[in-house]
């Protein structure tokens, strides 16, 4: 299909760091999904935790299930709105890309071991996977993806983090967040698909691990509407094929809500240009009554679920994991990979060397250096 002037164009691309002909048969944003695809980063996702720990269960999300889904999600919205699809599936299956072992209980224990070290945001972590760590090429560290893809993965970013960055690259990816501007609409949909992502899923998980009910959930307007409305199409459903049956209507409901609220922005905003576009304020949005119903939903979430004795129990042993390993590797750099090892930036060395471990191998390496369990290890 052909794309909106406000989308993404391969062929306006501001290009890689460093410069390389064109692909033959692909644009530039399909060689950087491939190159994601392809890369080992991307490949531990699957032994990463999202919101259960990866060893609890085979069936719960990792952060690899979760990349796709967001990028599913965005690419179903993407194209009604002429958002060039495949820059969202790469900025989507990338997004994650710097995660820690143990979801948010990983990273924020990462965050504490490093705030003497400039600290540690995933985001940015995600932007050093692709820029610096991944080891694939002969003439450049990284996967040397396009602007677009990297300014997208990039969601968040310190104002500290943005000026070192500015430094670095003047006028890239860390300039909006000086300049306080938009990234590109593709980038705002991936933000967006990712929340719309987690709320489903985590209902299904939530209530697969039977940490929360269904019956619990129903009670939230967001959901419990969606799942009435099920129950009166079908009254035969129950158990298992009522919460998938709910959860598909309410992310088919939330999908095209973000379709026709943004819709309804772009053409009041009228952008010419994908430029244009980050000058203005956010354009892919909720209606204002969803946005309010998705935050009660998240709020649910984090009460009934993120912070439930059983979740906050593993939790803490997660943490003790992380911080115990960067104690150790601190101390005695050579327990690390060789690459990290002989690194004059110690304590970031092991901040990139912890953080792109899986959880099963973290928690080896902890039972390896401290002779200790805190959690079941998956053979």
């Amino acid at each position: 299909m052909s794309l909106a002037p406000f989308a993404c164009d391969p062929a306006a691309s501001r290009g890689r760091r460093h410069p390389e002909p064109l692909p033959p048969t692909r644009t530039d944003f399909q060689r950087d999904r491939d190159r994601i695809v392809h890369s080992t980063a991307f490949r531990r996702l699957v032994y990463k935790t999202q919101v259960f720990l990866n060893h609890e269960g085979d069936l719960f999300r990792t952060r690899l299930t979760h990349s796709i889904e967001v990028a599913q999600l965005a690419r179903s919205i993407a194209r009604p709105l002429g958002l060039n699809e495949d820059l969202v599936e790469a900025i989507a299956l990338a997004h994650d890309l710097g995660h820690t072992p143990f979801g948010h209980a990983g990273q924020d224990a990462l965050n504490a071991c490093m705030a003497g070290h400039g600290g540690f945001e995933h985001n940015l972590q995600s932007l050093r996977v692709v820029d610096a760590l991944e080891e694939r090429y002969p003439e450049f560290d990284g996967l040397n993806l396009c602007f677009e893809t990297r300014e997208g993965i990039l969601k968040h970013c310190s104002c500290a983090n943005a000026e070192r960055l500015e430094r670095d690259e003047p006028g890239g990816v860390g300039r909006r967040f000086i300049d306080r501007t938009q990234p590109s609409l593709e980038a705002q949909l991936c933000n967006l698909a990712d929340e719309i992502a987690y709320n489903a899923h985590d209902i299904d998980d939530g209530v697969r691990s039977g940490l929360i009910t269904l019956e619990q959930v129903a009670e939230v307007p967001l959901f419990g509407r969606h799942c009435e409305q099920a129950r009166r199409d079908h009254p035969h459903l129950q158990g298992r094929r009522l919460l998938y049956e709910a959860i598909r209507r309410m992310l088919s409901a939330l999908v095209y809500d973000v379709i026709a609220a943004s819709g309804s922005a772009l053409r009041r905003a009228q952008p010419a240009s994908a430029d244009a576009v980050r000058a203005l304020p956010p354009i892919v949005c909720f209606s204002p009554e969803t946005r309010n119903a998705s935050a009660q939903l998240k709020s649910f979430l984090f009460r009934d679920l993120y912070r439930h004795p059983r979740v906050t129990e593993t939790t803490g042993q997660a943490q003790e994991v992380v911080r115990e390993l960067f104690e150790r590797y601190l101390a005695q750099p050579s327990e690390m990979q060789a690459g990290f090892a002989a690194r004059s930036d110690t304590p970031r060395a092991v901040a990139d060397y912890i953080a792109g471990m899986t959880d099963r191998y973290a928690l080896r390496e902890h039972e390896r250096l401290t002779g200790r369990r805190l959690l079941a290890t998956t053979q």
